[in-house]
């Protein structure tokens, strides 16, 4: 394999802030073509990112739906330890990259959990970029696997809010949502990671979604990714979107409404999330800010 040095420039940008030093970074490839598996792989490890993304052309027909011709792309995600099917703030960080170089306006991207739209806007000078999630659903969790969790957290039942029950919900990837009753709680994290991660292999996670609800419409969240290799995920869109379909098959908030997810603020990299929800439409618009982190 070639050095990681002679692979196509990595660019690095973060998403979910306007601000490098906030949000959460991602390592992009524009060119990935010829890159096998293990090479972005090793790429992805070398970044040290939660997640790094990896264009390639799209397959015949994959770019209906794009307002215009070379906007529509095949996209990868890796993490330093593995491929994930899908990556929220490397979809809004990738948007972003591309959105300075192309223009604002609609793109495409096939993913392994199938076709997420991406619309790029320019707003007082910055761009943002808002995703549209493919088709969520939720689930139960099993006592056992629920009590198991809270074991590898260091959480008591008590430290549950009883009004926001936990839910494995999925909008591209599967998350365990678990609601901490108080700020404080979710303030403290120190978990058992060899013992969460083994749970998220079996139950095929690819973060936690711990949430306080601060308001009606307003949440912080912290996202533990130790399958990823990384302890905390400073903001995560994938796990964005499948809360939004949580909140909403719930009845926690109304079919139509706007939320806003606080990110990364305990680990001093914050983000900002907003996500939608539209009547008549089961997908999940996530979107924010991003900005490139220089070298």
């Amino acid at each position: 394999m070639n050095s990681i040095r002679e692979t196509p420039n990595v660019l690095r940008y973060t998403a979910f802030s306007d601000d490098p030093e906030g949000g959460n970074p991602a390592g992009i490839v524009l060119d990935a073509t010829g890159l096998s598996d293990e090479e972005m792989l090793a790429i992805a490890a070398e970044v040290g990112y939660s997640e790094s993304a990896f264009l390639t052309a799209p397959s015949e027909g994959a770019g209906s739906g794009a307002s215009d011709a070379g906007r529509a792309y095949t996209i990868r995600y890796f993490s330093p330890k593995a491929e994930v099917p899908f990556c929220g703030h490397a979809t809004v960080a990738t948007a972003v990259a591309l959105g300075e170089r192309i223009g604002p306006g609609d793109l495409v991207f096939t993913t392994q959990a199938g076709t997420v739209p991406v619309t790029v806007t320019r707003e007082g000078g910055a761009l943002r970029a808002t995703l549209t999630s493919v088709e969520p659903h939720i689930e139960e969790v099993a006592a056992e696997d629920l009590a198991e969790a809270l074991a590898a957290l260091d959480w008591l039942a008590g430290d549950l809010d009883p009004a926001l029950p936990p839910r494995i919900a999925f909008a591209g990837a599967r998350h365990l949502v678990l609601a901490a009753a108080s700020r404080e709680r979710l303030a403290h994290l120190a978990y058992d990671f060899a013992r969460l991660e083994a749970l998220m292999h079996r139950l095929d996670l690819v973060t936690l979604e711990l949430v306080w609800r601060a308001s009606a419409e307003v949440f912080h969240v912290r996202a533990p990714f130790p399958v990823g290799g990384v302890v905390e995920d400073p903001a995560t869109g994938a796990a964005a979107a499948a809360f939004g379909a949580y909140a909403r098959e719930l009845g926690l908030v109304p079919e139509a409404t706007v939320l806003t997810l606080h990110q990364g603020e305990d680990m001093g990299r914050p983000g900002v999330l907003t996500v939608e929800l539209r009547a008549g439409d089961r997908r999940i618009r996530v979107g924010g800010a991003g900005a490139r982190i220089l070298a």
